[in-house]
């Protein structure tokens, strides 16, 4: 058959527009995760059979499976698991001084192996070499977790805790937040050893000036409503969310700012079984109303407090992974497991009573609006507190207080994110976001003790399989 000369022309034309429309080298991406099920941390729905693209450290792709072929220099097998966003510890902390600078190095292993990508430093004496390892991480130079830090901390005169920065006049603390800020940390970390109420106030007035997010514990002289009204981004623990639950709050603190002026001054601990007898269901919902329209987050670290109340019948001997944590940070451990041992039989039982009202209060604070951040305060001196499987305990204990799996993910995902401002480039599941991810070999929604079945971690867009992750734990494990 013959052909016109002009449809020939016009046949080869469009044939060789078409070539030119398909591309001539095939994309390599850094990692793909194929026939993985997505978790959706927003929605809590379950996106099956999908296929997750990564480069440069960033989700490129999030598509359904066998839509396209895709080239990878690093292929994860997503068959039969579950992938979520990395998890987020909100609560640690690197201190102890020089001596145990590589001590704590040690944990952002561990972090690294239990699906933790994010951490947020709640203040130590070890900023130089924080904001070092940081630095490396990010170029590549040693895995582990993304670090938020708050550097030193803010305390009063005398404080407890070493490398605070001691304020008590606005003049102190005007210059212990120039130096922060020349350091650039992430947020303001207020700790109650000795600071006053006054200059408590005083600090989140400046900080909220200068644009700073401040967090801490809180002194008993001042209410926790104060402290919401006055700016406060997040309170750490939830005794100071429990005090404001008190009938008699304000009673409880003129009790104790007039005690500041005795030989005796009353502390949390002295004044926490008044607050027991006293807790008010209204005051609490009160307080979460107003915690909730004032965006105040709160930071339950619900496994701290029930490992310590169980501390004086529990010396973790047999805990596998103190095998992973080096001896001079284990030697920090002893004065709580010595304090434990001394406390009367009255004090151990209140303190088990205390622990079981403390977990009442995060449904009803989930329910009011509350945005709650998953932490668990691991780091030297807080006794088996083993940086990130107990992060992962902190969510089961999340679920057991009477949170939905979803929740408690939330909170250890997108609500930090949100939380540090970053949530445009992390938290979720997306194309655009930090490839820092965790594939699970069984479904966190339906169980969310799941976690700990990992089957892979994405670190900035690097990924680990199991049997990677185990060669970083042998590297740290104790001779």
């Amino acid at each position: 058959m013959k052909f016109p000369p002009l449809f020939l022309g016009l046949t080869v034309a469009t044939l060789l527009a078409g070539c030119a429309r398909r591309p001539t080298k095939l994309e390599i991406y850094d990692v793909v995760i194929n026939h993985v099920a997505v978790v959706d941390v927003l929605t809590g729905q379950l996106r099956p059979n999908r296929v997750v693209a990564i480069s440069r450290g960033k989700i490129v792709e999030v598509a359904p499976a066998d839509k396209d072929s895709y080239a990878a220099r690093q292929y994860v097998n997503g068959n039969g698991r579950y992938l979520i966003p990395g998890l987020w510890d909100m609560h640690v902390h690197f201190r102890g001084g020089d001596s145990l600078i590589a001590a704590n190095k040690k944990s952002l292993t561990l972090f690294l192996a239990h699906g933790i990508t994010t951490v947020r430093d709640a203040g130590g004496d070890l900023t130089t070499s924080v904001l070092q390892w940081s630095q490396d991480m990010d170029a590549g130079k040693m895995p582990g977790p993304r670090i938020f830090t708050s550097g030193p901390k803010l305390d009063g005169p005398g404080a407890y805790w070493p490398g605070s920065l001691e304020v008590e006049t606005p003049v102190q603390i005007r210059k212990a937040l120039d130096s922060l800020q020349r350091l650039r940390v992430d947020y303001v970390k207020i700790y109650d050893s000795k600071i006053s109420g006054q200059a408590y106030l005083e600090t989140i007035r400046q900080a909220q000036r200068r644009g700073l997010k401040t967090t801490g514990h809180m002194p008993y002289s001042v209410t926790l409503a104060q402290a919401v009204k006055g700016g406060l981004d997040a309170t750490e623990h939830l005794y100071y969310v429990f005090k404001a639950c008190s009938s008699r709050e304000d009673s409880i603190t003129a009790l104790v700012r007039n005690s500041l002026k005795t030989p005796q001054p009353l502390g949390l601990f002295a004044t926490l079984p008044a607050v027991y007898d006293t807790y008010s269901t209204a005051a609490a919902a009160n307080l979460f109303k107003l915690m909730a329209a004032r965006h105040t987050a709160a930071v339950p670290t619900l496994y701290i407090q029930k490992t310590l109340a169980e501390l004086a019948e529990n010396d973790h001997a047999r805990d596998t992974l103190r095998a992973y944590i080096d001896p001079r940070i284990q030697a920090t451990y002893a004065r709580r497991l010595t304090s434990a041992r001394q406390q009367s039989t009255a004090a151990k039982a209140f303190n088990k009573k205390l622990n079981t009202k403390l977990m009442t209060l995060v449904p009803l604070m989930q329910a009011a609006g509350v945005t709650l951040l998953a932490g668990s305060d691991s780091g030297p001196f807080n006794s088996f507190i083993y940086p990130g499987s107990s992060l992962q305990e902190e969510l089961v204990l999340l679920v057991q207080a009477g949170l939905t799996p979803l929740q408690a993910l939330q909170a250890a995902t997108i609500n930090g994110a949100k939380f540090m401002g970053v949530a445009g480039r992390t938290g979720t599941i997306a194309p655009g976001k930090d490839a820092d991810l965790v594939l699970l070999t069984g479904n966190p929604l339906e169980n969310i003790g799941n976690i700990r079945q990992i089957d892979a971690v994405i670190s900035r867009g690097k990924a680990y399989p199991a049997p990677a992750l185990v060669n970083l734990l042998r590297g740290i494990k104790n001779p």
